[in-house]
């Protein structure tokens, strides 16, 4: 139960009980207000941060011809790295609440916006395909531990403003997304057209978050100090749980949207009730359930065929249109365009899905509009492709659903948590081989049919496993 035997969902669920609990020397009363200027450089920390957890992946894609041509990469090894973010987020991820525990999460964010520095200002000097896999993982690791730990750090550091700092992270989350996409190929003509200088120029956005980071991390206990209240309505509140336990560990949309907050269903369940059940549920009894619940493995197969979708979009997509005759910039703003339906979509779908008793009926509109999308791309990629762009990106918003139906398919803190943890670490470890075999298929076929006929066959079995997750029951109903 402690020690070498807790879990990474135990872990996650210790951390974000510390995130809530009355400070020590307060217990039950109110917290030390934080000063104005400390709590603006807790917000644009925050923001900074975000807006540093998705360029290393999106600013590739739009390089990719250039990269492999430089590294003499062939399309199978292009696939083993565009499979390589969701292998370090379901590796890395796990290590994250227990270096949390120990260092604390704002010095482990630290430590993981450093190794986002690192790594990108490494990559251009690769001369060779491993090294630049190893200094993309690296940065990917940076990354991975950063998204699991940051909706614990914006429980504890606002715990009366959850809602409010995870639209701004999300807000971040997003337009680094798109911002990367969108600005990667020109920046890259304007530094003389080197592709080196295209990704090496991004170390340079993450070296400036880490500059408030470097404060921050020094007092691992700051956030006792930014709330007004422990336990007021911020800091438990319905919204609170679902906020954080679901909101973003994973760092926020795959495609950089996702706010993760419960709305509708949440009237229904008072905090109170909520921690009672957390505190009253034996540690080990949801952790062995879970791993036999059908709720819990249909979730996890949503979540990990929507990850593969969204990885195989900002590692392939500007290259499906490059290869159809689109420029490179103009490639580049179509997977911007596609990053960014994630910004009003990932506030919009949350709140249809939790007026609904199923979400079924959004998972099948989803999944259609990605079967278009892809056919569209099969059939006439340049001449359809602004309109590919909007329907593929609307696709992905599965995304900010799939948080969403984790906190409303759970009645307990500890279970939204212990959920949130399998289907997201199971998923993302479904989602690696997806990106690889697009590479493979596009080496051995030397075109986009078999590649974009996988992309549209795993729509499938994302639609069915999306229906069956978003049935009207709970986790424990099934314990």
């Amino acid at each position: 139960m402690v020690g070498m035997h807790t879990s990474p969902s135990d872990d996650l669920a210790t951390l974000d009980t510390a995130a809530s609990a009355p400070s020590p020397a307060e217990p039950g009363g109110p917290r030390r207000a934080a000063s104005p200027w400390r709590g603006r450089v807790m917000a644009a920390g925050l923001l900074l941060a975000a807006l540093n957890l998705r360029p290393a992946v999106t600013t590739l894609g739009p390089l990719l011809e250039e990269v492999r041509d430089g590294l003499g990469m062939s399309g199978t090894v292009a696939g083993v790295l565009t499979s390589v973010p969701p292998a370090c987020f379901a590796l890395f991820g796990f290590t994250a609440p227990r270096l949390a525990r120990r260092w604390g999460p704002g010095a482990v964010v630290c430590a993981g916006l450093a190794a986002i520095a690192a790594g990108l200002l490494l990559r251009p000097f690769a001369g060779g395909t491993v090294v630049f896999l190893a200094a993309s993982a690296l940065a990917l690791a940076g990354i991975a531990v950063s998204n699991v730990l940051m909706p614990v750090i914006v429980k504890r550091w606002f715990p009366d403003r959850v809602g409010a700092m995870t639209g701004l992270y999300s807000m971040g989350l997003s337009l680094g997304t798109a911002v990367a996409a969108a600005v990667t190929v020109p920046m890259t003509d304007a530094l003389g057209g080197s592709w080196r200088a295209g990704l090496g120029v991004w170390a340079l956005l993450a070296a400036v978050a880490l500059v408030p980071w470097l404060f921050l991390a020094r007092d691992r206990t700051s956030g006792a100090e930014s709330g007004p209240e422990a336990n007021g309505p911020g800091a438990n509140g319905p919204g609170a749980s679902a906020s954080v336990a679901s909101a973003s560990e994973a760092g926020g949309s795959e495609t950089g949207g996702g706010t993760g907050t419960r709305t509708g269903t949440d009237t229904d369940t008072g905090a109170p009730a909520a921690v009672a059940e957390t505190a009253a549920a034996p540690a080990d009894g949801p952790a062995i359930r879970i791993a036999r619940s059908p709720l819990a493995w249909a979730m996890a197969v949503f979540f990990g065929f929507q990850a593969t979708a969204a990885y195989i979009s900002m590692g392939w997509m500007p290259q499906i249109f490059r290869d159809a005759g689109v420029s490179a910039s103009t490639s580049g703003l179509l997977l911007a365009v596609m990053m960014a339906m994630g910004v009003p979509l990932a506030f919009v779908l949350p709140r249809i899905a939790a007026r609904l008793r199923h979400q079924g009926v959004l998972v099948v509109i989803l999944g259609v509009l990605g079967l278009i999308g892809y056919g569209g791309l099969w059939l006439a990629p340049a001449e359809g492709a602004w309109l590919w762009a909007l329907l593929l990106g609307v696709a992905n918003c599965a995304f900010p659903l799939a948080l969403t139906m984790i906190g409303m398919r759970t009645r307990t803190h500890a279970g939204v948590v212990r959920l949130s943890a399998f289907a997201q670490s199971v998923g993302y470890l479904l989602s690696i081989p997806g990106p690889l075999l697009v590479g493979v298929l596009y080496q051995h076929s030397g075109g986009w049919g078999q590649p974009l006929a996988l992309m549209a066959g795993f729509m499938v079995p994302q639609i069915v496993a999306g229906v069956l997750a978003g049935r009207d029951r709970t986790l424990e109903d099934e314990g």
